[in-house]
């Protein structure tokens, strides 16, 4: 059984939610315990659900709300006009002389009243003679929604909006909002007829590959130029159009426009509709053809304010595809299709003439690309160019290529005594060939400039014949490596760096080979008879810069037409040609250290492909300027001059960076920065397989580089890793502390292994006597013979070797007193040799 103070509770809730209404003092100081929620939230739930039905039957009764409305409004102005007959009985009363004050306040407040009532009464009849007026409009938009008069709707449908806007209630008032509710309601089913009608008018079926734009159906009142006032209405121009053209771009337009397929189809107009039919060529002019069949067809058909905005939506993703996958391909890498790219150029040209007489817009993209003409084939050339060294770097050296270097020098007769001895021999005259010797002339390729120094001897045949030089070939420049060479030999613990014996950025003058006292013939001059002498020598190189050097002549050739004739459409695009030569050795340099260094012995193959190129491309340049057919600004547009300088310096690099590599495995192999000697024992197998391992890598080494490097370099080069294995064992001989008889003759039989690298420098076919030119290309291997020599030696060995033979060539006062120090007791013999020595600080005569 309920209980009545639960109820009451419950009760006082309910009011207080609904109506605001504070329970009475009893009710709300009464004690609430637990057992009273539950009753009361029964009832805040039944008071929910009565709410809830309640507003359900309203919203049934929507209907008949509103004529009920229209009912008071006329009994509303029947109360109107009773309270105007009031107020003019009241107005009559007032003017009689006999009123009293007290009866004319009456009158007046009763006055002011009726008047507030009838302003309140007319703004009620305008308030529902408007809801009437917004009512009815709705109905006749209901009704022409299903007579299919879709653009009446739509007016009426905007009209009933705007009534709806200028009636003076509140929004949240219920009429407003069931009137509002309708009238979204009835835009939305207009809306569905609108669709259905929109998609008669244009229509894409995907199945055959066609599109229809209709002005009209037989079965609807509505028309495509009526369309766009609904369009505009639901605000849907650009919607609408994005989906046209996603239509003619999936059925149409990509098929069309995609090189890549097989077979092309090609666009017609049949029975009012776009199609796909037949097959299209793939010329440029073909698709422009049939692009312009689409444009017209749309710009015929639809009204100007959609082509406006199809245009804005089409052009942004056409034009840059017909751009990337049409023109550009189109374009020629050189001038021997320009004439087929003309025609191109004009077709496109048409084409967007046309687009703009069909009132489309947004392809500046393409006329500016029409425009740029020069630049675009000027970039593809560029692309094209870099495209080519690329891939062909990436194809590998290639099989070599055997190169001959021959120039013509003038020598003396010492000189040329000097190169019979090298093995090298002059061509072209009988008989200054039987006063030398009778064998083949064998020139470095390279630079004289950048050439590996001679060290250990007076005359480089290579140095001396001055490759590369300007002037007239005199033997005093042609001898001036030597004489650095021999000024070096001074610090016999400065190693030997072959870009720094090349002279490369070396401008500085050099020294008279005549002044230096390495040996007994240097202090001879030449025989002042010369003769002319024509040399030879050959290396190789890969199969790159043959490639490189047609492209850039191809390049130049282009860049030379181009000026001499100005009427050319590419004419703006010379001074940029010309600069091309610049990119693409630019892209060789860059490139190139990596491919090279995948093949065994890449850096010399890149030093002499480097150089080659330089030597060639200087060539061109003087070909190039000496030219009768060229006009002079053509001549002048040609700048090679840095790029041969850049090619120069980057051979040296090559070498370089080879010869740095090679160095630092040799001394890793011999011990690293620790010194070889100082182990446990020298006899060990271990420190000979050091030796060997060493010795083995030169042999190893020098085999590569016989089949690139020509001669000359070959000996430079080599005798570079000859003189580091030198240069360590006697720096690490000189850092021991004391040598014992056994560490001598061991250290003296590793010595032995090591000079055994002379049979490198053997010449060929010179029997058994010939006499190795190591040391001509080594400045330590002399220096370690005698190493050698004073190890083996004792006190009155030393002193002659000190005093009548030539170890005061090689060692300094210093190194010698060291190395007896290091090998002899210190007594009275041995101090007396080392002040005799010393008293002899230049047993050979002044350096």
């Amino acid at each position: 059984m309920a209980n009545p103070e639960n109820d009451q509770i419950g009760d006082a809730l309910v009011e207080f939610s609904l109506h605001g209404v504070f329970p009475d003092e009893d009710v709300s100081s009464r004690y609430v315990q637990v057992d009273h929620f539950a009753p009361a939230l029964a009832s805040l739930a039944a008071a929910k659900s009565k709410l809830e039905a309640d507003i359900h039957l309203i919203n049934e009764d929507t209907a008949s709300d509103v004529s009920l409305w229209i009912a008071n409004a006329k009994s509303l102005e029947d109360d109107i006009n009773r309270t105007r007959n009031w107020a003019n009985e009241i107005v009559r009363k007032s003017e009689a002389p006999d009123v009293s004050g007290k009866t004319i306040r009456d009158a007046e407040e009763r006055v002011d009243f009726l008047q507030r009532e009838a302003i309140y009464n007319n703004q009620l009849h305008d308030a529902l003679a408007r809801l009437s007026r917004v009512s009815r409009l709705l109905d006749e938009v209901e009704l022409a929604r299903d007579e299919r008069r879709i653009l009446q709707s739509l007016h009426l449908l905007e009209e009933s909006w705007t009534a709806l806007d200028s009636v003076p209630v509140s929004k949240s008032c219920r009429v407003m909002k069931l009137l509002d509710i309708r009238a979204f309601e009835l835009k939305s089913t207009v809306h569905d007829v609108f669709d259905h009608v929109w998609k008669s008018l244009v229509q894409a079926d995907p199945l055959t590959s066609q599109i229809a734009v209709l002005d009209s159906q037989e079965d609807e009142q509505m028309s495509l130029a009526d369309a766009v006032i609904g369009l505009k209405a639901y605000k849907e121009v650009d919607t609408r159009m994005m989906a046209l053209w996603q239509d003619l771009d999936q059925i149409l337009i990509r098929p069309r426009t995609n090189p890549e397929l097989e077979n092309i189809p090609a666009i017609r107009v049949e029975n009012s509709a776009l199609i796909l039919a037949g097959e299209a060529d793939r010329t440029v002019a073909s698709l422009f053809k049939d692009l312009q069949i689409v444009v017209k067809y749309l710009s015929e058909r639809l009204p100007e304010d959609l082509v406006y905005s199809l245009s804005s939506i089409m052009m942004p993703d056409l034009i840059p595809n017909l751009i990337s996958s049409w023109l550009e391909p189109a374009v020629p890498t050189s001038l021997k299709d320009m004439d087929k790219f003309q025609k191109i150029i004009d077709t496109t040209k048409a084409f967007c003439e046309n687009l703009d007489s069909f009132k489309f817009s947004g392809f500046g993209e393409l006329q500016e690309w029409v425009q740029s003409v020069p630049r675009v084939w000027l970039a593809k050339c560029r692309e094209t160019a870099l495209g080519s060294i690329r891939a062909k770097l990436e194809q590998g050296l290639g099989a070599p290529k055997e190169i001959e270097r021959v120039e013509t020098q003038t020598v003396s007769q010492e000189e040329g005594r000097q190169l019979a001895s090298n093995g090298a021999n002059p061509t072209g005259h009988d008989g200054w060939d039987a006063a030398w010797d009778d064998t083949e002339v064998l020139a470095n390729p390279q630079d004289p400039s950048k050439q590996p120094v001679n060290e250990g001897d007076d005359d480089d045949g290579a140095d001396a014949w001055g490759w590369g030089e300007e002037d007239d070939g005199n033997a005093d420049e042609a001898d001036a490596t030597t004489a650095n060479v021999d000024l070096k030999q001074d610090d016999p613990s400065e190693e030997e760096d072959p870009a720094a014996a090349w002279g490369w950025g070396d401008d500085e003058e050099v020294t008279d080979p005549s002044k230096d006292s390495k040996g007994t013939d240097k202090g001879a001059k030449p025989s002042s008879s010369t003769r002319e002498v024509t040399l030879k020598e050959t290396y190789n190189i890969s199969s790159m810069p043959d490639p490189v050097i047609a492209l850039i002549l191809a390049i130049l050739e282009d860049g030379a037409s181009l000026v001499r004739n100005d009427g050319n459409p590419m004419a703006a695009a010379a001074a940029g040609l010309f600069s091309l030569p610049t990119l693409v050795l630019a892209l060789f340099r860059a490139v190139s250290p990596h491919y090279y260094t995948l093949e065994a012995g890449g850096n010399m193959f890149l030093y002499n492909d480097a150089t080659y190129l330089s030597e060639r491309l200087s060539e061109v340049s003087n070909n190039w300027k000496a030219r009768d057919d060229l006009v002079p600004r053509a001549k002048s547009m040609l700048r090679l001059d840095n790029d041969v300088k850049a090619l120069q310096l980057f051979a040296a690099r090559a070498y370089s960076s080879e010869m740095t590599t090679c160095r630092t495995i040799l001394r890793d192999l011999l011990g690293g920065s620790q010194s070889l000697l100082q182990q446990d024992s020298l006899g060990s197998s271990d420190l000979q397989s050091q030796v060997e391992n060493a010795s083995g890598y030169i042999r190893t080494t020098a085999a590569t580089w016989s089949t690139i490097l020509a001669k000359s370099a070959w000996c430079q080069a080599v005798g570079s890793l000859v003189d580091t294995i030198a240069s360590k064992i006697v720096s690490d001989v000189m850092d021991l502390e004391g040598i014992g008889q056994d560490d001598a003759y061991n250290i003296a039989n590793l010595i032995a292994r090591i000079t055994e690298l002379d049979d490198l420098f053997l010449p060929s076919g010179g029997g058994k006597n010939a006499v190795p030119s190591t040391s001509e290309y080594a400045g330590n291997w002399l220096r370690l013979k005698y190493l050698s020599e004073v190890l083996q030696s004792n006190l009155q060995d030393v002193r002659y070797l000190w005093m009548e033979s030539e170890l005061s060539l090689y060692f300094t006062v210093e190194e010698v007193v060291d190395l007896i120090g290091l090998s002899f007791v210190d007594n009275a013999r041995t101090r007396e040799v080392v002040r005799e020595i010393q008293g002899r600080p230049h047993p050979r005569g002044p350096v």
